[in-house]
């Protein structure tokens, strides 16, 4: 009796430690278009066209950036029933623009200038006049003023599930998208089925 639940526990354990690495490649960069390394752009390291543990480039629009930055200007979303006052875009969303405007190429990373550029659905352009609003602050007085959205949570999360997050107060491409993690395909933070990933900031 005793071998028997010695081997049963030996066969959780042995399940347990095999679970790990399935379960954290569900929220992984690893072959997802985000996943540049197989490109044959000088190098095999994934994070490397993004991010540089040394050396990385200014402005700082995320963590230890390592990629050429647009120099763009933006035709930004307008509605007669937009509350929130809309900058161009910044930080977190201008190092999304850096690919997924078109005007710097993808393997423009550390110190080379590429030559592949973004096409198809991914490829956003300068007008972004036709796409959800960026880089405004999303806070209580906005909920108020608009009246279809629900106060957020804190300045740094729109949930309390922490699904959805602000930049320093700021909705922008990183809230709803997380490119790191294409789990929920278009790299959604969440599932958008039945309108969930909206309906975190929209009270409809």
């Amino acid at each position: 009796m005793r071998q028997q639940q010695q081997r049963l526990l030996k066969l959780a354990v042995a399940g347990a430690v095999l679970a790990v690495p399935i379960a954290s490649q569900s929220g992984s960069i690893v072959g997802t278009s985000h996943d540049l390394s197989g490109q044959g752009w000088g190098t095999t390291e994934i994070c490397k066209f993004c991010h540089t543990p040394h050396n990385a480039k200014s402005p700082q629009l995320a963590p230890l950036w390592n990629h050429a930055s647009t120099a763009s200007t933006f035709t930004l979303y307008s509605s007669p029933s937009l509350n929130a006052t809309l900058g161009q875009p910044a930080g977190v969303s201008k190092a999304c623009l850096s690919c997924h405007d078109g005007s710097v190429a993808i393997d423009s990373f550390g110190n080379q200038t590429g030559t592949h550029f973004v096409t198809g659905d991914a490829l956003l352009g300068t007008d972004l006049a036709n796409d959800h609003p960026i880089s405004f602050t999303f806070d209580a007085a906005l909920a108020t003023a608009d009246g279809g959205l629900f106060t957020p949570e804190s300045g740094s999360y729109v949930d309390a599930a922490h699904k959805v997050p602000l930049y320093s107060a700021k909705l922008e491409c990183g809230s709803c998208h997380n490119p790191h993690d294409n789990q929920y395909t278009k790299f959604l933070r969440k599932s958008n089925a039945s309108s969930a990933l909206c309906l975190t900031c929209h009270n409809k």
